[in-house]
């Protein structure tokens, strides 16, 4: 994975553009074909895809609410390349981020807080859960030399299922139960913990976890390109042996450069559970952090990538549901596409590498 993305950062942004558009129309061309393979009709499953990702304001809104969270955990992963590391660990994060969030939102004293802190702490508490999430393999790999990529996934799989161990116990968060047909899940979290809606109402469910994602997306972008902090990180993702000669902590920035993807990714689980679900219950994070890995991925280091990438990621699950519900497509389609569209330009990149040796 790193040597992958360590070759699309070989290609020159001009190309790179024009072959990531054709590889995504590539892709869908690839998709309708195997939507006209299944024997459904075609016209019928785009239609369905359509009005699922932007049919109506509340598809346009939970669509952009889905990348709202893939672009938090697609920055996570940006901000990590940066320095040359490699965070797999999102899905746990939001994991986790939810865990603290969900806890904090069902403690009363925090529905009592004033001046809209209601909702802002247990945000709070979602990025330092996360950011304590992503410091475990920062300070394995400082300390123990351990590979943070086996380290984040592997603490991905715990931390989904201390969400599954925190729902099935009532000495934990699982509402109390009054009858055996009661879910595991947590209670609804206070309508005063819950993000506002920026539409107003619940017919445009678009809250303002949009606003504080724009805000970050921003702090990222000029940290990486306008600040001697972005310019540490690369040299330290260069060459971490002269960045140490140089005076360096590179062991510090290794860390905190993990704390801060791992607090992204808490917050993208906070967002979740109190922009949209409200209740806390096993796979709550349905791969949102494996698909924000795959957009960071894609950007090649760029935050305006991270924003497209989960734009059109975000789109994707919305339209694959309701192509589901309406023409009977399975939504394992639009994973297919997803890889397709991975493969493709991997294939693609690496062409434009080759081609370029033999001109030079």
């Amino acid at each position: 994975m790193t040597a992958l993305v360590a070759t699309w950062q070989r290609v020159r942004p001009g190309p790179a553009l024009g072959v990531s558009l054709l590889s995504v129309l590539a892709a869908l061309l690839i998709g309708c074909v195997l939507v006209a393979l299944m024997g459904v009709n075609v016209k019928e499953a785009v239609a369905a895809f359509a009005d699922g990702a932007w049919g109506s304001p509340y598809a346009l809104a939970a669509s952009v609410n889905r990348a709202l969270v893939l672009m938090l955990v697609g920055l996570g992963f940006v901000l990590a390349e940066r320095a040359n590391l490699t965070n797999v660990g999102g899905e746990g994060q939001i994991a986790v981020g939810g865990i603290a969030a969900t806890a904090l939102a069902l403690w009363p004293p925090v529905a009592t807080l004033p001046f809209g802190f209601a909702f802002l702490v247990p945000l709070l508490g979602a990025c330092l859960a996360g950011a304590f999430w992503g410091a475990i393999p920062g300070v394995l790999k400082v300390k123990a030399g351990t590979n943070e990529v086996i380290s984040t996934l592997l603490l991905s799989f715990i931390a989904v299922w201390l969400v599954y161990g925190s729902v099935q116990s009532e000495k934990l968060l699982r509402r109390p139960m009054t009858t055996s047909a009661t879910l595991p899940e947590s209670l609804e979290i206070p309508d005063p913990t819950r993000l506002p809606l920026l539409g107003g109402d619940a017919g445009m469910p678009l809250h303002a976890g949009l606003i504080i994602g724009i805000a970050l997306a921003i702090v990222v972008a000029l940290v990486l390109g306008w600040t001697v902090l972005g310019l540490k990180l690369r040299a330290a993702g260069l060459n971490p042996r002269a960045a140490r000669r140089a005076g360096m902590a590179i062991d510090r920035l290794t860390i905190g450069v993990l704390c801060a993807a791992g607090a992204l990714g808490g917050l993208a689980g906070a967002c979740m559970l109190q922009g949209e679900q409200y209740t806390l219950k096993a796979g709550f994070s349905s791969g949102y952090g494996f698909d924000g890995l795959v957009v960071g991925l894609l950007a090649r280091g760029s935050v305006a990538g991270v924003v497209a990438g989960s734009l059109m990621f975000g789109f994707l699950r919305s339209g694959g549901i309701n192509m589901e519900m309406v023409a009977q497509v399975p939504t394992a389609l639009v994973v297919v596409i997803q890889g397709l569209i991975i493969v493709i330009l991997a294939g693609a990149a690496l062409a434009i590498q080759n081609l370029e040796k033999r001109r030079a």
